[in-house]
This record gives structure tokens, C-alpha cells and sequence, in this order.
């Protein structure tokens, strides 16, 4: 057992042994049906906190002949196939965290020469004489063992591209390298000597022009997981089960943590599920990593269109995205979309592949994002996001002035978003009232009645003493029409279930005078407002009946 060739099982022994472990080892079925085919060369990339270490340390333990882990994994899901046996702690294992190097090594510049090294020094001491005096690299001294033994290796890279993201600037580094992992894995003699070969980051491999750099890599990410989808982070299936063992609510936790769309699958940050398991405290568990710190300088990228997008999606929309342009590094930034691109893979949007649109996941993201516009050049943003709370408070009170005043300041800030329909004005009153997401769940075209209540707030379970909203936008009309159209077509039937406290929220902007006004109704419950539009229309259909009518000659009298 050494540090690179070759470990034992310990680090993942240390992870099954947690109060809290969910069994992905359905992944090592995987890397089985790979492992010795042209496929056989993975690179699956995933946001920090989602479990990337604990995956590479699980396939390390699973295929090193460091150890024996038999015992480790007998209940666990991969015991149960085919290819258990056949594969388990068959290999030789280089495994290391290219992080854990770039610290141990004298210095930074040096770190490749530090990890090739390494390797070549142990694979000597197991190997001896079988590797020639001359040979100065791990690959070429793999390439000699697997000539003459028939042995081959799994080449499991944890934290692969730090250099790529920590080292921008060094060009030389980054090529030195980029030659190395070249070394490792591209061309024939690699695809000798190589059964399976593992690289995990946060990055996608970096494109060299337009050309990856080694583009023998099959890559799994955040805009395409494919088949490792459900194998990173949490399913929800899996978080049903754990928010039923630990007694929390699966709403509050969908709501704080859910978001992210792998394939089929809604994900969720490990980290943070575990986290409000064991802690029970529903907040953001990134903010103690300075996440928000590495959003900022994103944020203030004077790329047109950027600012938008990031109101846009703080108020809750979606918005198109083009992920094509993205170099995979942190310095080649072109356009807007390569920042969005960059901060899918980093966990701070999810991604709808089949829309091709970016949105921010959850309530934890959104917190960060917050975090990050308060400390940021966006100061006009931040204050609007600050008086979101006395606009909600405002609404709740029936302060009609105080409202329409708030969203004039907000729409200050989202002015230079194109505002001339009811679309553009939902942005500016999402974002007037983002205070509104702590107590409520937010819909936007609610299906109700005769068509769609523009944004509709339902009260958390927590918050059921606060009244639901449901908010009428109107462009260059008048409030207390929005107010007489949620009556008219029943915008409340979407809330017939809904039995408490209601208030209708009309909201009008007048282009020509540039101001926005806003009209306030309260009823007793959605139920109520329904029955009384119901009792409303039974009256005029009683009347219509009530009178003796003609129709083509032939006298009708109500039976009344």
C-alpha cells in the first residue's frame, strides 16, 4: 500500500462509518461494464460539496489490491451483481487529489513533477527491475509493467482541474500539466496499459481552441450528466427517505435544496441535505466556503445583458443560455453565457437541457446570490432587495401608496430590463417583493378560473397566519381593473383549497406618466370569493330563467 499506488480502504471506511451514508456504490456497475472497452476513460464533473471525493475514494477502495473490501461492501447494492467479484480489488490503483499535491509539494510550479514522481518512486518499489533506469515518467514506467506482467491500472484523479481553476494565470504550469495527463491517457500505448481511467473536478476538460485536450474522455456534467446522474449528489427518492428517518419536512428541504436537474433526475447538494438532517437548521451550508465570494467578481462582469439575467432569475424566471462557447477555465470568459456556463458547473444555477435555459435552484442558491449582489457593485439592487420587507409589509397593511412606491424603487433597478409589457413588469415586482419567498411559495401564470393569475403567493405551512396574494399586473390600464379581473375570472379557484386569509393585489404602470399604482382587496378566503362569484352567477341565471321567453314562436315559463 503506498499513497499513490495502491491505498487501502480506509478513507471510505471513514465514509460508510458516517451517521449518514447512502449507498451510490451503483455506480462501480458502471465503471464494470467500462472498464477494459474503449469507454473506459470517464471524467465527471460536479459542483463542490456534491460528493466527488467520497465517489473516487469508494471506486479506489472497490478496485485497489491494496486491500481487501470485501466485508466493506457485502450490503451494499453492487454486491448484488454480476460483476462484483470479478472486478473487486483486481487492480493496481493509482489514486490522488491533485489539491492535496499542489499543498504538499515545495511549491506550486513544481507540483507535476512532485505527482509524476511520486508515482514513479512507488511503482519502482512494487515493480524493481522491471522498469528500465532511463524511464523518468509514472506512464512509461506503466507502459513497461504492463508489457511485461499484463497487469494494467485504474488512474482515479480527485480535484483534477484545481490547477486549471486555481492557477489560471500560469501558462506554464497549466501546459506542463495538460502534457502530463496527455501522457497518462491519450493515444494507443495509454490505451494498453489503461483498464480504467477517473478524473473528478468541478470542470469539464479544458478546450484547447476548439479541441479538447483529451477528447478520449466520455464527460459527464452539469449540463450533461447522463448516465452518472444519479450517482453524485442526492436523489429525490433519496431525500424522501431521509427527511422520513430524521423527521424534517420535505417541503421546507425541496425547497431549500431541490433544483438542480441531472437527466431525469431532481438532485439535490449532499452537504446540505446532510447538514439540516443532523442539525435540523434550514439556511445556506455553502456560505461557510465564501461561496458568495467567487459569485461577486462573476456578477460584475460588465458583459452586456448579464445584470438582466441575474434579476431575472433572482425573480424568479428562467433565461436562455448558450453553453457552447465555454472554454472550460476560469480567464476565457467571452460573452455573458460563458459566465452563466461557468456558474452551472460551480452549483449556482441549475440547467433545463431541454430548453436550454438557466435558473437558480433553490432557496439556498438564491441566499448566496444575495450574499453576493450585497457586497457587489450592484448597490441599487441591494437596497431594492433590502426594501422587498417593507413592500410585503406594506401589502399586508394595505398601504396602496407605500406598495406603489416600492416598486417604483425597484423598478429603478431593473430599468434597463426592456419594460414595456406586463412580462417585464413581473420582474420588477418580484424582485419588490423577494422578501415575500421566506413565508411564501411563489407561482408565476397560476392556472385558476377562466385563465392565469399573473403571480400567485401561497403561505408556507409555517406561515399560515400570513394571507395568501394574488397579484394582477395591468400595462397602461388601471389597478382597480386587475382587482375586478381576478374577481371576473376567478382567478381564486386555484386556491379553492385554501381557507384562510386572501388578498387581491391589483398593479398597474402607466407609460406615459411613468407611475405605478396599486389597488388592495382583502376577503375572508379563496373559498369564500369563489362561492360568492358562484352565488353571483346563480342569481343572474335564476333571473334570466325567471322571465317567460320566446324563442322562434314557442312560449317557455319557469316552472317557479
Amino acid at each position: 500500500m503506498g499513497r499513490f499506488l495502491n491505498p487501502d480502504n480506509s478513507s471510505f471506511q471513514d465514509v460508510i462509518n458516517s451517521e449518514i451514508y447512502v449507498d451510490k456504490t451503483g455506480l462501480l456497475d458502471y465503471t464494470n461494464s467500462v472498464i477494459n472497452t474503449t469507454s473506459k476513460f470517464i471524467c465527471n464533473s460536479r459542483p463542490r460539496r456534491f460528493g466527488k471525493s467520497m465517489t473516487a475514494d469508494m471506486l479506489s477502495a472497490y478496485y485497489s489490491r491494496g486491500c481487501d473490501s470485501k466485508e466493506l461492501f457485502k450490503n451494499y447494492e453492487i454486491s448484488t451483481v454480476s460483476s462484483y467479484e470479478k472486478n473487486l480489488n483486481k487492480y493496481d490503483v493509482i489514486h490522488f487529489d491533485v489539491q492535496w499535491c499542489m499543498m504538499d509539494a515545495e511549491d506550486t510550479d513544481h507540483v507535476v513533477d512532485y505527482i509524476n514522481e511520486g508515482i514513479l518512486q512507488e511503482l519502482r518499489e512494487a515493480y524493481g527491475q522491471i522498469i528500465p533506469d532511463a524511464v523518468r515518467t509514472a506512464y512509461g514506467a506503466m507502459s513497461y509493467i504492463k508489457a511485461a506482467t499484463g497487469n494494467k491500472f485504474v488512474v482515479i484523479i480527485d480535484e483534477w482541474d484545481v490547477l486549471i481553476r486555481d492557477e489560471a494565470q500560469n501558462h506554464t504550469l497549466q501546459e506542463a500539466y495538460i502534457d502530463f495527463l496527455r501522457g497518462m491517457f491519450k493515444g494507443t500505448e495509454p490505451s494498453r496499459y489503461i483498464a480504467l481511467a477517473y478524473l473528478t473536478g468541478i470542470l469539464p476538460i479544458k478546450k484547447l481552441k476548439t479541441q479538447s485536450a483529451l477528447n478520449n474522455f466520455e464527460e459527464f456534467t452539469m449540463l450533461d450528466a447522463g448516465r452518472m446522474a444519479p450517482y453524485v449528489g442526492f436523489t429525490e427518492e433519496e431525500v424522501h427517505g431521509l427527511c422520513e428517518q430524521y423527521g424534517c419536512s420535505y417541503e421546507q428541504v425541496k425547497s431549500w435544496y431541490d433544483g438542480y436537474l441531472l437527466e431525469n433526475y431532481q438532485v439535490y447538494n449532499p452537504k446540505a441535505v446532510v447538514s439540516v438532517m443532523l442539525n435540523g437548521k434550514y439556511k445556506s451550508y455553502w456560505s461557510n466556503t465564501g461561496s458568495y465570494e467567487a459569485i461577486v467578481p462573476l456578477i460584475n462582469m460588465d458583459f452586456d445583458g448579464l445584470k438582466s439575467a441575474i434579476i431575472e432569475m433572482l425573480s424568479g424566471a428562467s433565461v436562455e443560455v448558450d453553453v457552447t462557447s465555454f472554454q472550460n477555465d476560469t480567464v476565457s470568459f467571452a460573452n455573458r453565457d460563458d459566465v452563466l456556463t461557468y456558474l452551472i458547473h460551480l452549483g449556482y444555477l441549475g440547467y433545463r437541457y431541454a430548453t436550454k435555459t438557466v435558473f437558480i435552484p433553490n432557496g439556498e442558491i438564491r441566499a448566496e446570490f444575495v450574499n453576493a449582489v450585497s457586497v457587489s457593485d450592484w448597490g441599487e439592487v441591494s437596497n431594492a432587495l433590502k426594501n422587498s420587507a417593507d413592500t410585503l409589509q406594506a401589502i399586508w397593511q394595505g398601504r396602496e401608496k407605500q406598495v406603489a412606491e416600492g416598486i417604483r424603487q425597484a423598478h429603478f433597478e431593473t430599468s434597463h430590463i426592456q419594460y414595456n409589457d406586463e412580462n417585464a413588469l413581473s420582474y420588477t415586482i418580484s424582485l419588490a417583493l423577494y422578501a415575500a419567498r421566506n413565508f411564501y411559495t411563489f407561482h408565476r401564470e397560476l392556472s385558476g378560473g377562466k385563465g392565469f393569475a399573473d403571480l400567485v403567493f401561497i403561505p408556507r405551512k409555517r406561515f399560515m397566519d400570513k394571507p395568501a396574494l394574488v397579484v394582477e399586473l395591468k400595462w397602461d390600464k388601471d389597478a382597480a381593473g386587475a382587482i375586478t379581473q381576478i374577481r371576473e375570472k376567478e382567478y381564486c379557484r386555484s386556491l379553492e383549497e385554501y381557507h384562510g386569509k386572501l388578498l387581491l393585489v391589483g398593479i398597474n404602470y402607466d407609460k406615459k406618466t411613468k407611475e405605478h399604482s396599486c389597488k388592495i382587496r382583502s376577503c375572508s378566503s379563496a373559498s369564500f370569493i369563489c362561492s360568492e362569484i358562484r352565488s353571483f352567477a346563480s342569481f343572474l341565471i335564476s333571473s334570466f330563467f325567471a322571465q317567460t321567453i320566446s324563442f322562434c314562436g314557442t312560449r317557455f315559463v319557469s316552472s317557479e
